[in-house]
């Protein structure tokens, strides 16, 4: 696992140790910022259930101006914070140990918005995949503009829509696929 492009290009990341964490394959996390494009650039970015960072970090290299980090493991929290100070991206993270859905009640009561919202729940929970996406439809977090993408095993359908956001695009690769949403509201 690497950064593809932008400031750390080249460098290699660490993934938390154990069977709890599924680091993003290169191959899924470049088609992703494929899609996301440019406009990446001065983004402010939300990566949930973070993991190893490997999404935020990449966000960060290609200019995102702020990335926030979400994961309630320790470990996990410990290999972010090494991924950004090895890339050298300090400056625009902020890691949070807490419950991801927790974290989206704070960030609402503080008034954060998103451009994009990156999120890759554990596999191993069934449910959680309606239930964070219709917390993130409920609760405005998102730009006008903004994208949220979620990753998910193949063989999981999620919704066309989630409260006031629908799906625009659709994604698979391997064992994953990747579902794009935007607000109802997108001009």
């Amino acid at each position: 696992m690497r950064v593809i492009a932008g400031f750390a290009k080249g460098r290699k990341l660490d993934a938390p140790s154990g069977y709890l964490t599924r680091p993003i394959t290169d191959m899924i996390k470049g088609a992703l910022f494929n899609v996301l494009g440019a406009e990446i650039e001065g983004a402010f970015f939300l990566d949930l259930f973070a993991g190893s960072g490997s999404v935020g970090v990449e966000a960060l290299s290609r200019g995102a101006e702020r990335v926030y980090f979400v994961d309630q493991s320790r470990t996990a929290v410990k290999t972010i914070k090494e991924n950004i100070q090895k890339c050298k991206l300090d400056a625009g993270s902020s890691v949070f140990m807490m419950d991801a859905f927790k974290a989206l009640d704070l960030f609402k009561r503080r008034g954060e918005k998103f451009d994009y919202i990156y999120v890759d729940p554990p596999f191993t929970n069934e449910k959680i995949f309606s239930q964070i996406m219709a917390k993130l439809g409920e609760n405005g977090l998102l730009s006008d503009e903004g994208i949220i993408v979620i990753r998910s095993p193949k063989n999981k359908e999620l919704s066309q829509s989630f409260d006031n956001l629908i799906q625009y695009r659709y994604s698979s690769y391997g064992e994953s696929s990747l579902y794009y949403y935007h607000s109802t509201e997108r001009s």
